[in-house]
């Protein structure tokens, strides 16, 4: 599979802004971002790639930035190799769980060791969304449970729910990438309870879960709330993320619409995360 590498350059440059950059890029298809100087480097399969729609995402920022892109096709390599060499550190997320790939060496040891090689999947555990839903897993009462982790991307949140005892999981995302490489990352880890699905909520139609993990972005947990709730049983959770603390109140009342109360959140930067519960 080739892909687009888009360099964004941001003047003035602020963090907070390629934050939101990458979550409107997110939406549109594009799933791996790395920082670079004054700007966000961002790439995106070339089947999806659509330069129209990117302008016309450019043109309504809702941040007064000047952002200017230069795109570049570029052919299948191999992934690991250029994590390895350039973005992807161990990080150990409330000193019990350890996200790694299969090149590092020396890796420290906690109660749960997860391998990812990531290649173009987005979910390493370094961004603050990634890191904030793993501290919810790592509180969470599993065993037994069936768990959906919806938009999976690498599927390491169903590989740790699994080691923590969930019963039943269920990974899906859009993008035919990150199904496979979900896949290569469960065998890594030798999980054999996650089934993978390449799609959307319209998946979830007869379904029924204890528990669902759903860290994507804001326009997409509100557009799909509805069909998270009707597929988690009574008293189940709803665990949300990829939005920032200033939507929490657009997430609660989406919430509220559709069953669930909101019990809790956390922030990390400004991300958000919320739990919420079937009424």
């Amino acid at each position: 599979m080739d892909f687009i590498q888009v360099d964004f350059s941001i003047e003035p440059y602020e963090e907070y802004i390629a934050d939101v950059l990458a979550a409107e890029l997110g939406a549109m298809g594009f799933d791996t971002f790395v920082p670079i100087e004054n700007g966000l480097e961002a790439f995106i399969a070339e089947a999806v790639f659509n330069e129209n729609e990117l302008e016309q995402l450019l043109a309504d920022f809702v941040f007064e930035a000047t952002i200017s892109y230069k795109a570049t096709k570029i052919e299948s390599k191999n992934w690991n190799e250029e994590w390895e060499k350039h973005y992807f550190e161990p990080i150990i997320i409330d000193n019990e769980c350890v996200i790694h790939s299969s090149f590092h060496k020396n890796v420290p040891k906690t109660t749960y060791d997860i391998v990812i090689d990531p290649k173009m999947s987005f979910g390493t555990g370094h961004h603050e969304t990634t890191s904030l839903v793993i501290g919810e897993i790592l509180t969470m009462n599993l065993e037994g449970k069936k768990v959906l982790d919806m938009g999976c991307g690498t599927s390491v949140l169903a590989i740790l729910a699994s080691m923590r005892g969930a019963k039943e999981l269920l990974a899906i995302d859009i993008d035919e990438w990150c199904t496979e490489n979900s896949i290569e990352n469960i065998a890594l880890n030798n999980v054999t309870n996650i089934a993978v699905k390449q799609g959307g909520a319209e998946l979830l139609e007869g379904l029924e879960f204890d528990i669902i993990l759903a860290n994507i972005n804001r326009n997409i947990l509100l557009a799909d709330m509805d069909k998270y709730a009707a597929c988690l049983m009574s008293g189940g959770e709803l665990y949300m993320s990829g939005f920032y603390s200033e939507d929490i109140a657009l997430i609660e009342a989406e919430a509220n619409q559709n069953g669930l109360e909101l019990v809790s959140s956390k922030l990390k930067n400004n991300w958000a995360v919320v739990k919420t519960v079937k009424k």
